[in-house]
């Protein structure tokens, strides 16, 4: 039995974050989380090490000439560039764990091509598209400082970056629906138990 990957992703405010958080903790599962980095400024309520690893970009570049990075993605924001990256950092021995973590399709493309198919599993999520408006909106509401150009360009980029072809050439052929979130995480744990078994 070889140890997995689970990579949960999903446009913005579909759920995906509560759903990986809900993932980690399950005990059943024993899934160990993945923390990625990123260099994008913390929001209110996020914790160093929980949400993500936030760093500067000088320590990308040395993380970069270390020859240490799985995954990188670049986002042009209204803010400048914000990175998130996956990094070699002794947090995976596949030799003893299953891991989950949460990325983008490009990110799941990407560590798909480091370490396989028989590895690597995805696990993707859907919501109605002006059900996740309604979702950002809501949640930017509660921000000290509201983004809400920036909350716009990552919706529209979302329908771009998570484009029927773009899923299609990833082969993701199992999709969850988001629509009651206790039935979308049961689903997956189903899913999960099954791949783990194999």
């Amino acid at each position: 039995m070889s140890h997995k990957i689970y990579v949960v992703m999903g446009k913005s405010a579909s759920g995906k974050d509560t759903i990986y958080k809900e993932l980690a903790k399950d005990k059943e599962l024993g899934l160990r989380e993945v923390v990625t980095y990123t260099t994008r400024p913390i929001r209110e309520g996020e914790r160093e090490g929980v949400e993500y690893h936030f760093v500067t970009e000088e320590r990308l570049d040395v993380l970069e000439k270390e020859g240490r990075i799985i995954e990188h993605r670049t986002y042009n924001t209204v803010y400048g560039a914000w990175h998130y990256f996956t990094v070699e950092d002794e947090q995976i021995e596949l030799d003893q764990h299953d891991y989950v973590l949460i990325g983008t399709l490009e990110s799941y493309r990407q560590i798909l091509a480091y370490y396989g198919s028989d590895i690597v599993k995805p696990i993707y999520v859907e919501v109605e598209s002006g059900e996740r408006l309604e979702r950002a909106l809501q949640r930017e509401r509660k921000q000290a400082e509201p983004k809400y150009a920036e909350m716009c360009r990552r919706f529209l980029a979302d329908e771009q970056d998570f484009a029927e072809d773009k899923i299609e050439e990833a082969e993701i052929t199992v999709r969850f629906e988001n629509r009651n979130l206790r039935e979308c995480i049961q689903e997956i744990k189903a899913f999960i138990q099954a791949k783990t078994i194999m």
